[in-house]
């Protein structure tokens, strides 16, 4: 016997009650009336931005409003003209240090906690998190309730690599000592087209 399979039968030996696993298959979710304004609202509780793009309001004009003193502007997505290079031209992904603005784009939204689904898209996937400040493109009719929701989404589909992004990277020591940026972008900002 394995030293894992000794722990879990001395757990099994010594447990008092035991319960059965939690039925997955649960027909009444939490669901939201308003999934974009909970989305909005949750990005902000948790220290990022949500920005609804009006008619006919031009994307760009709305990334370099949101961060005008942006100079390295990574972005592969065509539709971002403000971009000031593509980080899959790059050879190495040290090359993407010093980026200002990631620009990127999300899969699925999640109301519940206001993050959203990042599929691999671009070369380097340390784009997702180099850069000092990131906005996100997400189309608003891609917003579901719950991660359960969003993870039936992910079922269907099969990913490299992806990641759940809510909110600026940030951590805090015992001492209750707040830090940005610790593991990724200092501030996030999803832009819902």
């Amino acid at each position: 016997m394995s030293s894992r399979e000794e722990i879990l039968a001395a757990i099994r030996r010594n447990t008092q009650k035991r319960y059965e696993k939690p039925d997955v298959r649960i027909e009444k979710r939490l669901s939201y009336a308003d999934k974009i304004g909970q989305f909005c609202s949750v990005s902000r509780a948790v220290g990022g931005r949500a920005v609804v793009l009006g008619e006919g309001e031009d994307l760009n004009e709305a990334i370099r409003s949101v961060y005008p003193s942006a100079k390295r502007i990574a972005s592969v997505l065509l539709e971002v003209t403000c971009a000031t290079f593509n980080p899959d031209e790059l050879d190495d992904p040290k090359e993407l240090d010093g980026t200002d603005l990631a620009v990127i784009s999300g899969e699925w939204g999640v109301a519940e906690n206001g993050a959203v689904w990042i599929p691999q898209t671009v070369k380097h996937k340390a784009v997702y998190f180099i850069a000092e400040r990131l906005v996100i493109l997400l189309d608003r009719n891609r917003i579901v309730d719950t991660m359960y929701d969003a993870y039936r989404k992910l079922d269907k589909q099969p990913y490299e690599f992806g990641t759940f992004i809510s909110g600026p990277s940030k951590t805090a020591d015992i001492e209750q000592a707040l830090v940005m940026g610790a593991h990724g972008a200092r501030e996030v900002t999803v832009i819902l087209v």
